[in-house]
């Protein structure tokens, strides 16, 4: 692989030089007489350094805010609940406790020959 990008660019350099140039037209020479042997296969070429690494690039800048959403609508308002349940009915307190027997009042003066009336109440209306 390395032999073939060798003749590769060394073919392509070539060309370029040749582009370079001025032509030069050679007249035909006489008959040339027979070729001789090839000769020896050259060395091969040292292994070229590896390039630098290229710089980083620049931070690209800052992208524009965006455009403000739309505002949703309103929700459709709730239905009025149902009545609750009547409360059930509470329970009967307890009846109090019987109250104490009043204390006895103290025996009563004779009158001394007093007379006691006692005028009896009104009868009641007729309807």
């Amino acid at each position: 692989m390395k032999r073939s990008l060798i003749l590769i660019s060394l073919f392509i350099a070539g060309g370029l030089a040749a582009c370079d140039r001025d032509v030069v037209v050679v007249p035909p020479a006489s008959t040339p007489g027979p070729a001789g042997p090839a000769g020896p296969a050259g060395e091969t070429g040292n292994t070229g350094n590896t390039g630098n690494t290229g710089a980083t690039g620049s931070t690209g800048s800052t992208g524009g805010t965006g455009a403000t959403g739309y505002t949703g609508s309103t929700g459709a308002t709730g239905s009025t609940g149902s009545t609750g349940d009547t409360g059930a009915t509470g329970y009967t307190g307890a009846t109090g406790a019987t109250g104490y027997t009043g204390a006895t009042g103290d025996r009563g003066r004779t009158g001394n020959n007093t007379t006691v009336i006692v005028v009896p109440a009104a009868s009641a209306p007729t309807n």
